[in-house]
């Protein structure tokens, strides 16, 4: 059984209905449905959305995800910049958030795509957070030169649980990412995430901590993983939020400039906060 600090109130309302009626009627799909986020309810209330492109079929398989997955991926929608900012505008988004699928059976990974969808919704005059795959050289130049005001890119877990990603991710790739998105453009901020509650240490938090600051990553978030279905990788522990507010305390003690540390917190959460 969860504790109490995990309940979490059931989506509803004006605002939730029209966020759900605009992503259905421009084909559009989100992460806070497709990973069965805790917060959708909290966000789609408030009219925000993190929007998923590229489909809703990764080609990776990680056991704490329930995104699903196909070797192949699905046919790539060449109208999707445009519907995604026309979403943006009946939304009245000052500030979208968009993150993807993997894609690995596509030539660039879906990196061109990325930056085309990234273009539309800066047409909109909407800051734009993107959470992207682990890009390195063309596929990440193309994605920072589309000129998202905030990239994030997910280390996910401690570095000794990364049997747990997809056997393509990379601990040290990931942490690649971030640095040489810096080193393409020193002024954008960046952004990372670590789940506990698989058995990670303190120890191990506390180092991936100095990794990411390494790799100058900006902003962290931590945040309670939660097991979405029965597939998925077990819970080993839930972490109490007067942890969470440890972890964070010592994270801003490391440099990050912003740091969201609860037990319901995901990379995108209260996003718009960042700028």
């Amino acid at each position: 059984m969860k504790p109490p600090w995990l309940r979490v109130r059931a989506g509803g309302g004006p605002d939730f209905s029209r966020v759900k009626r605009t992503l259905s009627e421009r084909n559009l799909h989100t992460v806070c449905e497709e990973a069965r986020c805790p917060n959708k309810g909290e966000c789609w209330g408030c009219g925000t959305a993190t929007f998923m492109i590229l489909g809703d079929a990764c080609t990776r398989n990680c056991r704490f995800c329930a995104v699903k997955t196909d070797t192949g991926g699905v046919e790539v929608d060449d109208r999707e910049p445009r519907n995604l900012a026309e979403a943006v505008g009946e939304l009245g988004l000052s500030y979208a958030v968009v993150t993807s699928v993997d894609r690995d059976d596509l030539p660039d990974r879906g990196s061109g795509h990325y930056a085309e969808c990234i273009k539309a919704v800066r047409g909109t005059g909407a800051k734009v957070e993107v959470l992207i795959p682990d890009y390195i050289g063309g596929e990440l130049k193309a994605v920072v030169e589309a000129g998202p005001d905030v990239l994030a890119h997910n280390i996910e877990v401690v570095e000794r649980l990364q049997h747990l990603r997809d056997r393509r991710a990379s601990y040290r790739r990931s942490l690649e990412t971030l640095l040489e998105a810096k080193r393409l453009k020193p002024n954008i901020k960046t952004k990372s995430s670590i789940m506990l509650g698989l058995g990670e240490t303190e120890g191990e938090v506390l180092k991936a901590m100095d990794d990411l600051r390494d790799a100058e990553c900006d902003m962290l978030v931590l945040g309670q993983y939660l097991r979405p279905t029965a597939k998925q990788t077990p819970v080993v522990e839930y972490i109490p939020p007067e942890k969470f507010r440890e972890y964070g305390e010592a994270a801003r003690k490391k440099g990050f400039s912003r740091v969201v540390s609860e037990p319901l917190a995901r990379t995108s959460y209260r996003a718009a906060e960042t700028l």
